[in-house]
């Protein structure tokens, strides 16, 4: 059970402090409190943990501060969408762009920052197409240990500084330590905030759970959580919901295809069908990673590329942002190459990804005229 508080409630006050000594002679139940603090609002909720089974809704409704009342339907208590009396928003806002599961955002960029001649030359693009956000992984966790690892600290401030200059909001990066954060926090600082970091949490650490607590304690940037290696969607949900549990609800989940040769071609088996279950299941933004699910630029018989394919598949189902390798040059790209698109196709896919976005509203329309003759 979820107690929802009035907006603005104070801890301090005399109402919240009652609400909390009768919570805690709630035999068998125990509660954690989650507060989130913007600029205006802050929301207060209140997680009953053991059997709330024999608490009653209307008992429950009447104690000080509280607003409603979200009964539990999935283990995924915080970032859940469950299903008695939960309206909670699915949005957050970091840097002047807005997330949600009605918005959609590419973020473009480089797999693999490998020059500063590349990353100007990527944001300079993505600022001539009208673009806010990009992909830039500094960090780069690799099979094999002789492999190039990504220059880390060393770019992240040409890379900051670049992205200021051409108006990029957002930067995905990966990091695999969270002594990363406060290496970002520094570079971020050092270049007067010239942009903002989500934080990504590639596929290898998706159960690097010491690692996932860091991050969801720290509430400055928001996180995008790949789906694991070879494990469940339940597993990688639970992953999630340790961030969230930290007390970091800014959340986005990624599907990125499944590790198994049942893909083969393609790099890994695109699970983008899951893209509808995790906007049923959770209040997540979802996006998708065609680069790393397809990991090849093969073309179809039709003459569009399978990357471009995919990523159709994941929009026209719903996913709200769409991570994709792109390269100046691909052939001397240091990680994946293979897979990146080039910057000439930039505005192809930009406008493919537009078409599809304008079918999935017209989706949209027409169900809820279907729902609406069925109930006249």
């Amino acid at each position: 059970m979820i107690l929802v508080l009035a907006p603005n409630t104070s801890t301090e006050s005399v109402e919240y402090q009652t609400l909390i000594e009768r919570l805690n002679q709630l035999p068998g139940v125990k509660h954690r409190v989650h507060r989130e603090v913007g600029t205006e609002v802050t929301l207060t909720e209140i997680y009953l943990i053991g059997d709330t089974r024999a608490l009653i809704h209307e008992t429950m409704a009447q104690l000080p501060c509280v607003e409603k009342i979200v009964r539990v339907s999935e283990p995924y208590r915080i970032l859940g969408h469950h299903q008695y009396g939960d309206d909670r928003t699915t949005s957050f806002e970091y840097n002047g762009v807005r997330f949600s599961q009605d918005t959609f955002h590419v973020f473009a960029g480089l797999c693999a920052v490998d020059s500063r001649e590349s990353v100007e030359a990527m944001m300079k693009a993505l600022q001539e197409h009208g673009q806010v956000c990009t992909r830039m992984g500094a960090y780069k966790p690799r099979t094999s240990p002789y492999a190039f690892q990504g220059f880390g600290k060393e770019c992240l401030p040409y890379v900051f500084e670049l992205a200021g200059k051409y108006g990029i909001k957002v930067i995905a990066m990966e990091i695999t330590h969270e002594s990363h954060v406060d290496e970002i926090r520094a570079a971020l600082k050092a270049t007067g905030n010239a942009t903002g970091v989500m934080l990504q949490i590639g596929t290898r650490n998706t159960q690097n759970f010491e690692l996932l607590k860091a991050i969801g304690r720290q509430h400055e940037f928001p996180v995008l959580i790949k789906r694991g290696f070879g494990i469940t969607l339940d597993e990688s949900l639970n992953a999630a919901e340790y961030l969230a549990s930290e007390g970091n609800r800014k959340v986005v989940f990624c599907l990125r295809g499944m590790k198994t040769n049942m893909g083969d071609p393609h790099r890994n088996f695109v699970d983008f069908a899951h893209v509808p279950v995790l906007r049923r299941l959770t209040r997540m933004p979802v996006c998708v990673d065609p680069s790393h699910s397809v990991g090849t630029r093969a073309a179809s018989s039709d003459g569009i590329l399978d990357i471009f394919h995919v990523v159709a598949q994941g929009i026209i189902a719903g996913c709200n942002m769409v991570l994709v390798d792109f390269h100046p040059f691909p052939e001397k790209a240091l990680v994946d190459g293979p897979q990146a698109l080039r910057l000439s196709e930039l505005k192809h896919f930009l406008d493919d990804t537009a078409l599809v976005r304008e079918t999935y509203l017209k989706r949209i329309a027409l169900a809820a005229a279907a729902r609406k003759a069925e109930t006249a």
